[in-house]
């Protein structure tokens, strides 16, 4: 981790500090944590390889649009980065709508509902845990007119690399209940489902080492099964 001082601005205060004390109390598991991201993160990808051929061909035929949805998200202390997924929208949906999607999104493409269902869309994001933008259990990373909307202590989320699972994305159960009500998905995002889902990272942090993350990742296969 990087020294205190040596922190963006935004992360130094009061709030964030409880946070940085204890990932630095478990150095060794954010060490373990990024040596089993590259070693499971290359044999996944090495296993995975054929069925995201596969999947990239049946979204060409599906709809017209490039294979992959790439969109800048922010991970470890602020920096910027590109994440990747597999396009489950129409061309250019976020022109068409809100940045959050509810359900029945008519964006949403028919290889797409199943993709997102068994959060398929999501394989290309090993790429993204081997150049070390995310990791395999985090927070899930936000874009940058939703992390400009940040308290303070929401900033301690960005302490660690973004996940592609999190305790919020198991626990969390209403965010599209909340949005699907919204007349403003973006404003409702922001001022309820946010502040309800940075609970839950924060709580993440507290109690985080690597032997956490590997329940979260046995929690998170469960719930895509279930």
């Amino acid at each position: 981790m990087k020294k205190w001082e040596n922190l963006p601005e935004q992360f130094r205060n009061e709030a964030v500090r409880p946070y940085y004390d204890i990932l630095k109390k478990r150095a060794v598991s954010l060490v373990i944590k990024r040596i089993f991201d590259i070693i499971v993160g290359l044999l996944l990808t090495v296993i995975a390889l054929p069925f995201m051929l596969i999947i990239a061909v049946w979204i060409k035929l599906d709809s017209k649009g490039t294979v992959f949805f790439r969109q800048r998200r922010v991970t470890t202390y602020g920096r910027v980065f590109h994440i990747y997924k597999f396009r489950t929208m129409v061309s250019d949906a976020e022109k068409l709508g809100s940045q959050v999607t509810v359900s029945n999104d008519s964006r949403v493409t028919g290889a797409g509902k199943f993709l997102r269902k068994c959060r398929l869309d999501e394989l290309p994001q090993l790429f993204n845990v081997l150049k070390g933008d995310m990791s395999f259990v985090g927070t899930r990373p936000e874009v940058e007119r939703y992390v400009n909307r940040y308290t303070d202590e929401m900033h301690a989320t960005l302490l660690m690399p973004a996940g592609i699972t999190s305790l919020a994305s198991i626990k969390f159960k209403d965010e599209e209940k909340l949005l699907d009500a919204a007349e403003n998905p973006d404003e409702v995002y922001v001022n309820t489902v946010l502040p309800q889902k940075m609970a839950y990272n924060l709580e993440y942090l507290k109690k985080f080492n690597f032997f956490y993350d590997i329940k979260l990742m046995f929690m998170t296969a469960f719930a895509v099964l279930k």
